[in-house]
Parts: structure tokens; sequence; C-alpha cells
């Protein structure tokens, strides 16, 4: 009987305990301004089934007070008060949606393991991609249109999880959002807020030239013509103004090569570049151009692969400058989950900071 008590006795203690934590648990997977955390995040897709799921037509789980925007916010479920993250505000390209970048630069898949939060807006005007009207209109960012919602996102993620948390923040944008993150992040808004700038098929910093047949191909199939030789490359030349950490990839066909040197290195004291071993992907990303898919620059069906690592070592200040090939890659084939990690990791191990520095 003694021993029937205590066992009785230690099983209602043990069920005590087990509730406790499951309770605790579950007040660390709180809400964050009314975003509920999922494990698997929501409105994902896979492959052809993003095309057709409606998926992609979602804007988001979180919206901006002040403009009534919607936008989506991955977080780790399991956070607890006082802990640092990385904040990553992730760009589509134009003609694009929030939720393609979401799938297309899938860091979210990464929210819990690397401690990150992950904002991915859309931009809200259509317009010509072109300066002067060339060209179709397409979604893409705007200056007027986009900028103060683009802080308004920061200012929000500041507030919810506390600025003094944010150990890093990093601006990531894909082709036009590339090229938007460089116009911003030396702004007065943003010059002391970003730690880091990851360009994705974009401008890198000390320019790698795209291809002369650069672009979506022709409504047959065929390759875009080519730029006239002097028309210059899109991209960015020289360093800016501001300092920051600098990743960049890259699919192999968009470009005509791949500079072995880096303003940013040079400026930070990096040692000189080194190949760091290959990554090698047995899966595809989870998404590509539906439509447009064939020509390789622009971009094959999404598929297993193997990129290449270019590291500037011992950098001061512990900034990362590094670049990322992707082989037998174009413009819009969804980012593997291997080679996705690697850039993950290297925006986590960069120097962050001046979020904390400026509360």
């Amino acid at each position: 009987m003694r021993e029937g008590r205590w066992t009785l006795r230690t099983a209602a203690a043990a069920m005590g305990l087990a509730s406790a934590a499951v309770l605790a648990g579950a007040a660390q997977a709180r809400d964050v301004g009314g975003v509920a955390c999922t494990t698997p995040q929501p409105v994902r897709c896979e492959g052809e089934a993003c095309a057709t799921s409606g998926a992609l037509a979602d804007f988001g789980n979180a919206t901006d007070a002040k403009t009534g925007r919607k936008f989506w916010l991955d977080y780790p479920c399991d956070l607890k008060p006082g802990e640092k993250v990385t904040f990553v505000l992730n760009l589509h390209g134009a003609g694009s949606v929030g939720n393609w970048q979401r799938h297309y630069f899938p860091a979210s898949d990464y929210v819990q393991k690397h401690r990150l939060v992950v904002a991915t807006p859309t931009a809200a005007t259509t317009s010509p991609l072109l300066p002067g009207g060339g060209g179709p209109a397409v979604r893409r960012w705007d200056a007027a249109a986009d900028d103060a919602h683009l802080q308004n996102i920061t200012d929000w993620v500041f507030d919810q999880f506390g600025r003094k948390n944010i150990r890093a923040m990093w601006l990531a944008g894909h082709s036009q959002g590339g090229f938007t993150a460089t116009r911003i992040i030396c702004s007065d808004y943003f010059k002391d807020k970003v730690d880091g700038m990851l360009i994705l098929s974009a401008g890198r910093v000390g320019t790698a030239p795209f291809v002369a047949a650069f672009g979506p191909p022709k409504a047959d199939g065929s390759p875009p013509d080519p730029r006239p030789r002097g028309a210059g490359s899109p991209g960015a030349g020289a360093a800016p103004a501001c300092d920051f950490s600098h990743v960049f990839e890259v699919g192999e066909h968009e470009i005509e090569s791949l500079p072995a040197t880096s303003p940013l290195a040079e400026r930070f004291g990096c040692a000189a570049r080194v190949r760091r071993p290959d990554i090698v992907d047995d899966k595809p990303g989870h998404v590509w151009d539906y439509a447009r898919a064939g020509y390789k620059v622009w971009g094959m069906k999404a598929r297993p692969g193997k990129a290449q690592v270019y590291e500037f070592p011992n950098c001061r200040d512990g900034r990362v400058v590094a670049d990322v090939v992707r082989i037998d890659k174009g413009h819009t084939e969804g980012l593997e989950p291997k080679v996705t990690e690697a850039i993950v990791k290297l925006m986590v191990a960069a120097r962050g900071g001046k979020a904390q520095a400026a509360d």
C-alpha cells in the first residue's frame, strides 16, 4: 500500500510538472503584436502548387497600422523574453510579391534554428520598371509609395521585440528589391539601424556586371535583345558612405564575371578572398518563374544544385563580406535549403549592434 501511495503521489506530481511545462511552453509561444506563431509557418507552398494554390496572393499575417498594408512576419515560436534576434527585412523583386520572396529566399525556414525575425512586405505600386516609362508595368518598390511603409515595419518590429533585443538588422533584396536595399541603406532612417545587406541577383557593391542578354525571355521564349555596348550594367559601384556587412548571391548565368576584390573588404581591412567548400544541395528551392522558365539566364525550374562560396576573412570589427555563386542557375530559381542556411549563417555571424547602440 505504501508503495502504491508513493507511486500515485509521484505520478500526480509528474503530471503537475508536465502541465506546468505545457503552460510555460504555451506562454513562450505568445502572439507578437497580434500575429500568431505557428510551426510550420502559415501559407506555405511547394513547387507547382505555389502557382495554383493562391498562397502567393496572400499579402501577409501582420498589418502596418499606419497604412493598413499587410506584410509577412515569421519569428521563433519559443522566443523567450529578452532573447536576442537577428531581424531581416526581405524585399521582393519587380513583378513579384512578398509571399513569393518568402519562398524564393526562405529565411523563414530558419527562424527557429537561427533566431531570426523576418518581415516580408509587398510593394504598393504598379508602374514601368525602367525610367521614362519603358517596358511593361509591374509591381515594384517606389520611394514615394513604399519607403515610409518599410520604416513603419521596422519601427513596429523594434517596438514589438524590443530594440535592445535586435542584435543585428539586415536588409535583403532580390533584383529590384536589392537595388532598393542599396538605395535606402545609408538613408537618414536606416543608416543607424542596418548592420548588413544581402543582395540576391542584383547590384553587388563592387559591380559584378550582368550578361548582355540579361532579362526575361520574349513571348516566344527566345532570349531578350542584348543591351547595347557601353550602356552599362545595373548594379552598385563604389561602396556607399555608411558601414555594413555585405553578402552577394547570384546565379552563374546572370553575370559576366565575379570580381576577386571588394571595396567593402578594402574598407574593413579584410584579408584576400578565399574560397570556402562548395555547398551541394540535393533538394530544389520552393519556387521559380512559372510563366517564363526555360531561358537559363532568367531561370529554369527549381532543382538541386551546387554553390561556390567566396569570403574575405578577418574583416575589422567582425564585419562579413562574402559572395555566393549558384552554379548553372539564373535569376529566378528559388534558393535551395543548404545554400539558404549557409547565407543565414554568414548573416548571423556578422557584427551587429546598431539598433542597440541607438536605443
